[in-house]
């Protein structure tokens, strides 16, 4: 699998490059069928503090999962992103065991 990180409005730097990849890598243990992880990292211009956001696109067979948080610090970002493609895939996995039992 793929994992791309990529930052929108400012240089990223080692450390939190290091957390995005340790955060998301866990999606391949959780979604084994998964293709590809794309982080995007974006410090939007705004006067708010609520300034620091993070997409997360994972791609997987059919239906690709997204998720956007914009949180103050990216590290908060990041972690409600993975939150919330987290649910998706046990609803993924859920969805996916209901249509075999109807199958059989």
């Amino acid at each position: 699998m793929k994992i791309n990180i990529k930052s929108i409005n400012f240089k990223i730097g080692r450390k939190l490059n290091e957390i995005a990849h340790s955060k998301v890598k866990k999606f391949m243990r959780l979604c084994q069928d998964s293709i590809m992880i794309d982080v995007k990292l974006i410090k939007e211009r705004s006067a708010q503090k609520i300034n620091k956001a993070c997409g997360i696109r994972l791609v997987v067979p059919g239906n690709d999962m997204l998720t956007y948080a914009r949180c103050n610090t990216f590290e908060e970002a990041i972690a409600r992103s993975v939150e919330g493609i987290e649910r998706q895939i046990e609803k993924r996995k859920k969805k996916l065991i209901a249509n075999r039992l109807n199958v059989a």
